[in-house]
């Protein structure tokens, strides 16, 4: 550390003295431009004062001189360029105050989500016609009506058979009814009416009729809930940074002066090895090592998930439409994601002589050492009480997969579910161990224990192997035994071919005890875009000879199927066909099934407009000027947009893209702002003939809003506001005149109007 040169000093806005040469140079502040800062030269050094090295972002350490030679900072390499007027400085991180960068942060803007009034009929019907007289009919709707306020839905099964000798006997059974609203905001859901209580991954569901309040993800489907792992660093130069995760490259940019963090979602599923490499200005390369472990079952640090339900456990679902328990159940669930290697979970229950409670967690064990998940629970029941617990473990990387769960219950353990059904397991034990080669294929060992009071144990273990060749074909095997049955054993071996995109091509034999079947299945999908899908088996062996076989064909409107069964003693033909109808916007629509969102394209009444969805061509307007869009994700952006070559010349557009983005379950209307116009195209000249001069300004009398139309060459102007009998004011040069004509519309063409002689103003 130098002394203090006795001919400079220092206050609070710089150096002060004589003796030396004043400068504002250009500082270079390792790579980065940093702006004019004031230092003195004297004797061939730069001296600076602490103020100014405070002002370029130093971090100086406590004892050092006021001001100070450049030179001087430990660590640093100063080139000072007179002609240049510039300096360049380069210091150790340690000694900078810089703000770490956040890299690769989401970013995406979603529009606010909006849902139209309107109405929506999902259906799905299926008949059957047998032997003997012996048919069946049955049909599933799901009716909706949606508009801002929420989602009204309600959902049924009807069925009617009829056999051979006696009538038709039928029966229609309600299965769902409820209201919904979402607040994406806040990412809360309100539904009233039927619903699933929420759950932890080791307690049960609870169907119920009431009230539910909670976190739904959904309504932000662009934010993560899984912790991102953050890879550290810093730059002492402007460098670029890739990020490889197993090899393959996840990101690319560039990073400034200083510490970084770089967020990524590695598309990993297990452990991994990640690498980051950094370039700098100079061409130097320096790798960063890190490991990994991705999982979603996980909170971000301070991310919460909860929901509360209040209500009437449903009973006899599907065979009764309003049967539901005396009693009101209520349950609650909460997760917080204390940290990114770990996530709290509570979960509790009550109703009429039952409470239930239970914690656990969901650990990341290092960063890449696995999950590791335990959970515990009480209840209490009529004077009985019972406790569960729960312990699971799981690791994986590209090539190896272990997972071992087991839940256990003690006592007389109960939930709401159990008083009006089935208790949980008092074992539930599932174990999987795979490991994939390069050559081989996949082999892998599981192993299931489950055992509910007052029944059987049920113990299987299970081998199988599998082995893809090339891209089209895969051979597999597998073996299931009970343990506690010798006898009860099967094995299976089949090949499958992909002869394209949507042809399928499988056979299998499959030993069951002491019976041997044999199978051929062959397939063809029916395209998204619509077209004919067929499918035929034939089984041989056992109690199952015969075979199968169907046509279907997939439309705009919907899909509808046909085939014929024959197997074992059973003989029949059967048809189905599933669609939708869509009440909106003035409109009624026949589609294919829309299980969630949707959007109707409003042309105003243009007819055989070409539309697109995400670039993609879907259609074109019927003659109301319409088109139902779908399936469109909900919450999400979804650009719609048309061809405006399409459209007649006498329309104005105010844009030709838009983004939909509607709430769950429902529709938005897209429009463009299309708007028809009475325009022309004017030929103004003088009284002699001559055109009006280049650049002179028309306006239809009596408007003063707007900007005025100019005349351009050979004395034309563009006018989308004529009217019936129009009089224009026009500014020249030379002064002013007015044109008066009357306007007559042919087609939908602009018309050439023309040439309309501009009167002059008589002076007085």
């Amino acid at each position: 550390m130098s002394a203090a040169n006795p001919a400079l000093t220092a206050d609070g806005n710089g150096i002060v003295g004589t003796g030396g040469n004043e400068l504002y140079l250009d500082v270079i502040l390792n790579g980065a431009s940093s702006g004019l800062a004031h230092f003195s030269l004297r004797d061939g050094q730069l001296w600076v004062s602490q103020v100014t090295l405070h002002q370029l972002g130093f971090a100086l350490p406590s004892g050092m001189s006021d001001p100070l030679r450049l030179s001087s900072l430990p660590g640093s390499m100063v080139v000072y360029d007179a002609n240049q007027q510039s300096v360049k400085i380069r210091v150790p991180l340690s000694m900078l105050r810089l703000s770490t960068t956040v890299l690769n942060a989401p970013a995406v803007s979603v529009q606010k989500p909006s849902a139209s009034p309107g109405a929506l009929l999902n259906y799905d019907l299926y008949g059957t016609q047998g032997e003997h007289g012996s048919n069946s009919l049955s049909a599933f709707t799901e009716l909706r009506i949606f508009g801002p306020a929420g989602v009204f839905s309600t959902t049924s099964l009807s069925q009617a058979t009829h056999a051979d000798g006696t009538g038709w006997d039928d029966k229609t059974v309600r299965l769902d009814t409820a209201w919904s609203t979402s607040f994406p905001d806040s990412l809360m859901t309100l539904r009233i009416g039927d619903t699933l209580t929420a759950a932890q991954s080791w307690t049960r569901s609870t169907r119920i009729g009431g009230i539910q309040l909670g976190t739904d993800f959904a309504l932000q489907p662009y934010l993560i809930t899984a912790p991102l792992p953050a890879f550290l660093g810093s730059a002492t130069l402007p460098s670029d940074v890739d990020l490889y995760v197993n090899g393959l490259r996840q990101y690319s940019g560039k990073v400034p002066t200083g510490p970084f963090q770089l967020n990524s979602i590695p598309n990993i599923s297990g452990a991994g090895n990640a690498q980051i490499v950094l370039t700098d200005a100079l061409g130097r390369a320096t790798t960063l090592n890190f490991s990994l472990y991705d999982t979603h079952q996980l909170l971000q640090q301070g991310l919460s998930q909860w929901s509360t339900e209040l209500g009437y456990v449903r009973e006899n679902y599907g065979l009764a439409s309003f049967d539901y328990g005396h009693d009101p159940a209520a349950s609650g669930n909460w997760r917080y994601g204390v940290s990114d290697h770990f996530t709290a979970e509570l979960h509790g229950e009550a109703t009429a002589g039952l409470t239930e409670a239970g914690a656990g967690g969901v650990w990341l064990l290092g960063d890449s050492s696995g999950i590791f998940s335990a959970s515990l629970a009480q209840s209490e029941h009529a004077g009985q009480s019972g406790s569960q617990y729960s312990l699971g473990y799981s690791w994986r990387n590209n090539r190896f997969n272990f997972s071992v769960d087991e839940t256990r219950t003690r006592g007389d353990y109960l939930d709401v579910a159990s008083l009006y059904g089935a208790p949980p397991p008092s074992v539930s034990t599932q174990a999987v161990v795979g490991y994939s080669t390069g050559h081989l294929g996949e082999f892998g060992v599981s192993y299931l224990d489950l055992r509910y009071p007052a029944q059987d144990p049920s113990r299987y273990a299970t081998v199988y192997w599998f082995k893809s060749i090339g891209h089209a074909m895969s051979l597999s095997l597998s073996a299931n035994q009970n343990l506690d049955n010798a006898s009860d054993r099967s094995l299976f071996a089949g090949f499958n071919i992909v002869l394209d995109d949507n042809t399928t091509v499988s056979t299998g034999i499959q030993r069951d005890g002491s019976s041997t079947g044999l199978s051929l299945d062959a397939s063809k999908s029916a395209p998204s875009q619509g077209g004919w899908g067929w499918r035929a088996d034939l089984r041989q062996g056992g109690d199952q000879n015969g075979g199968q076989g169907e046509l279907d064909y997939l439309g705009r409107y919907g899909m509808v199927d046909a085939g014929v069964s024959s197997i074992a003693d059973q003989r029949y033909a059967y048809a189905g066909a599933s669609g939708s109808l869509v009440l909106m916007g003035g409109d009624l629509f026949a589609s294919r099934r829309i299980d969630d969102a949707f959007a109707v394209v409003s042309t105003d009444g243009i007819a055989g407009v070409p539309v697109k969805l995400e670039n993609n061509s879907i259609g074109t307007t019927d003659s109301h000027g319409m088109l139902l869009v779908e399936p469109l994700n909900s919450y999400q952006n979804n650009q719609v947009s048309i061809d405006p070559m399409q459209l007649p010349q006498d329309v104005r557009i105010d844009h030709v893209k838009a983004i939909a983005t509607p709430t769950d379950r429902a529709g938005t209307l897209v429009k463009f702002g299309i708007t028809p116009v009475q325009a022309g195209v004017l030929t103004l000249v003088d009284k002699t003939g001559k055109a009006l001069p280049l650049g002179s300004q028309v306006r239809v009398h009596g408007q003063v809003s707007g900007d005025p139309a100019l005349v351009g060459f050979d004395g034309q102007a563009y006018l989308e506001t004529l009217q019936k009998h129009t009089v224009l004011d026009v500014v020249t040069p030379d002064g002013s005149c007015h044109v008066a004509f009357d306007y007559h519309k042919v087609g939908n063409t602009i018309p050439h109007i023309g040439p309309l002689h501009c009167v002059a103003e008589v002076s007085p």
